[in-house]
């Protein structure tokens, strides 16, 4: 059910670490083994052997380090995304599912909340209501409601399915100038987490940015050439 365990959440944060100092690193994609579950949230048994709250309250934060990949990330869920499971993928960029998939914020259930960022990526993914219904019963939705509500983008009907279409988007991605899309990022992370001025003021300093670098002027060459860009990240 890929529960997450203190071994797996330093082996998220040292993945990550590793995907953006890669130069050949374009796009990262996060997916389960298996066809029960994406992530069914912590291994309850794992919380007891922290030694103290402290010692809990500063474990490595995978949630952390998953946001902040530096490249865009794309998440394949299937089967159950409970907990700490739903908040791995609330993480990521752009979020597909299979049919099957359940989703829920099961934490209230047993005494608590979730420590992710919950709360905060499903108020900005789904709005404040859907989100409090989330959080407030812990109750689970389907794939279809979790679509509708913006949770997802796509639904597949096999898993299969599903990792072919996630692979083909990322290789589109990944043709793409990496110092663009990772600045495109960068440009979606301020819509979201800065005022409007802020936000667009950024945007056209990133711009600027993005328009001075060498794949930025082999791309002007290359549409003016009629011929098709080859991108470095310079």
């Amino acid at each position: 059910m890929n529960a997450i365990t203190p071994s797996m959440s330093l082996t998220l944060t040292q993945l990550a670490a590793f995907c953006n100092t890669c130069h050949d690193v374009r796009v990262v994609i996060l997916k389960a083994n298996g066809p029960k579950a994406f992530c069914c949230g912590s291994d309850i048994k794992a919380l007891d052997t922290y030694q103290s709250p402290w010692a809990h309250r500063m474990k490595h934060d995978h949630c952390d380090a998953i946001a902040e990949i530096n490249k865009p990330t794309l998440c394949a869920i299937n089967g159950y995304a409970l907990g700490g499971g739903l908040e791995l993928s609330l993480c990521c960029d752009i979020r597909v599912s299979t049919r099957n998939a359940l989703f829920s914020a099961p934490e209230i259930k047993l005494g608590w909340v979730g420590g992710g960022g919950m709360a905060v990526y499903l108020n900005k993914t789904i709005g404040a209501s859907r989100a409090a219904r989330m959080l407030y019963t812990g109750d689970p939705i389907d794939a279809d409601t979790a679509c509708a509500w913006g949770i997802v983008d796509e639904l597949f009907a096999t898993q299969e399915e599903m990792l072919l279409a996630v692979k083909t988007l990322a290789t589109t991605i990944s043709t793409r100038p990496p110092i663009a899309a990772q600045t495109a990022k960068l440009n979606m992370r301020a819509a979201v987490n800065m005022p409007l001025d802020q936000a667009v003021r950024h945007e056209r300093d990133l711009r600027t940015i993005c328009f001075y670098t060498d794949d930025a002027r082999g791309g002007k060459a290359a549409f003016k050439e009629k011929r098709d860009p080859y991108f470095l990240g310079e």
